[in-house]
């Protein structure tokens, strides 16, 4: 025999505004604020350790945008191609951040507004400065986490940014 189900009375704002407030501490937390550590959003973080991964750095030629965003959204990051390669691009754009992280080739937008070209039209690579942000990361020199689908594993931060510019 089977217990009996139980269910309970509660207001529907109530309930609402519970999920809702939940669901809005985990997107402020897990996707929207950098981390003290490092500067980065888990996107960023998750865009800049792809590009290691895949040896996509410095001194090496560009390689298309469009290969980077579905490395990055196939292992690390499920949600959509759009924001990923939206970051991507901020990431190299030297108006909008102080040192640009990755280095694009192609048209990443402009200062006074224009759109970048599509991701299949750019090429990307990582800057000397992301390269020294994810140095020794290999090395066990932070904490990883397991990857939304179990199967990689990525870093819970890259580097403390003291460090760097110490």
């Amino acid at each position: 025999m089977h217990e009996a189900e139980k269910y309970l009375d509660l207001p529907l704002e109530e309930v609402l505004g519970d999920r809702f407030g939940r669901y809005s501490k985990y997107i402020i937390q897990e996707r929207a604020l950098p981390d003290a550590r490092d500067g980065l959003k888990p996107v960023q973080r998750r865009i800049l350790y792809a590009m290691l991964r895949d040896n996509n750095l410095s001194d090496k030629p560009f390689r298309k945008a469009a290969k980077t965003v579905g490395n990055v959204i196939g292992n690390y990051h499920p949600h959509g191609d759009s924001s990923v390669y939206e970051a991507l691009v901020r990431m190299s754009q030297s108006w909008k951040i102080r040192n640009a992280l990755v280095s694009m080739h192609g048209n990443n937008g402009s200062i006074d507004g224009d759109p970048p070209a599509a991701m299949r039209y750019t090429e990307a690579r990582l800057s000397a400065l992301a390269e020294e942000m994810l140095r020794d990361i290999q090395k066990d020199t932070v904490q990883y986490i397991p990857n939304f689908d179990d199967t990689e594993e990525e870093p819970l931060f890259c580097r403390v940014i003291s460090r760097i510019y110490s």
